[in-house]
């Protein structure tokens, strides 16, 4: 038996903390004891946080280190072990990859070719041969305004790891960029489009959507159960769009862009999962509403670092800062996403559980990872 214990630390449990002490015995948590005391052969932590490893439910930081600048595509090995380090540095022990699936073939310009099968399967091969510190699970983004998303999705099955089909629908006009200027600023940025460009893209889109948007929806659904993924939706904005999401039985909506579509979501038992960089910066990037906002409101259930990974566990702490409640602020990064995605080992200190853990403490504001484990495994 391998043993571990982890004392003289300032412990979050699900609605407390408490000083005392964690015994990790084969990569689960055996115990949990009151006390600042430091046995022998234990390490002291000195007072330090000891949280349950964050769970991320929607990252898109591996698509940073395959393409680090336009046109360069970094060598996927690499950049996959260079993602699972940075997010294990961070405090991240278990991940959900998002890959888009339906891609556009015919418009060269937006540049949605293919990849989410190819890029999958080496992420599966590097978890299987050891090479990754973390839990990697896959997160499918079903984009159902596109042309290959039967075809794409037909390519995974069960054994995949899928564990989160988020319904994506980014046609012009509605959702995250129902503000047609908020959408021509981020295209005219990213792509390089000009006005006259811009306007045959929106219209091609709504195009698209109108011709397969409704089949698109049906077969990411099937999908989704063939799977055994959890279903989440996206960027809804009217009551209309959460009802239906309840009759889909999605239960994980990501990035709501209303208060009225956080507040249906909460009357039909829908987890909210917001942005940590909203939380962080003050407000959304693409004019939609503030995620500290729908905290205030009572709102707001799971946070995820979207684009930057250091931003999960710093808003876990900013929560728990705004609620008086540092239990609850972590949960929204720990147990919520968790039970989100129907992890039920991990996501709390709790004897029984996985020990997935973190040691943190705060500089200058800031939070440190001073180490991290996985399975009692030390990865950073």
């Amino acid at each position: 038996m391998t043993e571990t214990i982890l004392a003289n630390a300032t412990i979050i449990l699900p609605g407390e903390t408490l000083r005392g002490s964690v015994r990790i015995a084969d990569g689960q948590i055996a115990e949990i004891a009151q006390g600042a005391g430091v046995p022998p052969g234990a390490v002291d932590c000195g007072g330090d946080l000891l949280a349950p490893g964050l769970i991320e439910l929607h990252t898109d930081n591996l698509e940073r280190h395959i393409a680090p600048r336009p046109k360069v595509d970094w060598p996927h090995a690499a950049a996959i072990i260079a993602h699972d380090a940075e997010l294990a540095g961070v405090g991240i022990t278990t991940v959900f990859d998002a890959l888009r699936v339906g891609s556009i073939v015919t418009n060269g310009k937006l540049g949605y070719g293919e990849y989410a099968r190819a890029l999958a399967t080496e992420i599966l091969d590097l978890r299987v041969r050891g090479a990754l510190r973390i839990s990697h699970y896959l997160h499918l983004r079903a984009e159902v305004c596109s042309e290959t998303l039967i075809d794409e999705m037909a390519r995974f099955g069960p054994e995949d790891r899928v564990g989160i089909v988020s319904l994506m629908d980014h046609t012009p006009g509605q959702r995250q960029f129902r503000d047609l200027s908020k959408l021509r600023d981020y295209v005219a940025g990213k792509r390089g489009m000009s006005d006259a460009e811009f306007v045959d893209h929106v219209a091609s889109q709504q195009a698209l959507h109108a011709r397969l948007g409704a089949r698109h929806e049906a077969v990411a659904l099937a999908e989704a159960a063939r799977y055994g993924a959890v279903l989440a939706s996206h960027d809804d904005t009217l009551e209309e769009h959460v009802a239906t999401s309840a009759r889909h039985g999605i239960r994980l909506a990501e990035f709501p862009t209303t208060v009225e579509a956080a507040r249906a979501c909460r009357a039909h038992g829908i987890a909210v999962m917001m942005g940590a960089p909203n939380l962080i910066r003050g407000g959304s990037h693409s004019g939609n509403v503030a995620a500290e906002d729908l905290a205030r409101l009572d709102l707001l259930d799971i946070v995820s670092s979207d684009y930057v990974p250091s931003s999960l566990l710093a808003a876990g702490l900013m929560l728990g800062d705004l609620w008086g409640d540092m239990a609850r602020g972590i949960a929204t990064v720990t147990a919520a996403p968790a039970a989100a995605a129907g992890l039920a080992d991990r996501g709390r200190i709790a004897p029984g559980l996985r020990a997935d853990l973190i040691r943190l403490r705060r500089i200058g504001g800031a939070p440190v990872v001073r180490e991290a484990w996985v399975a009692g495994n030390r990865v950073a």
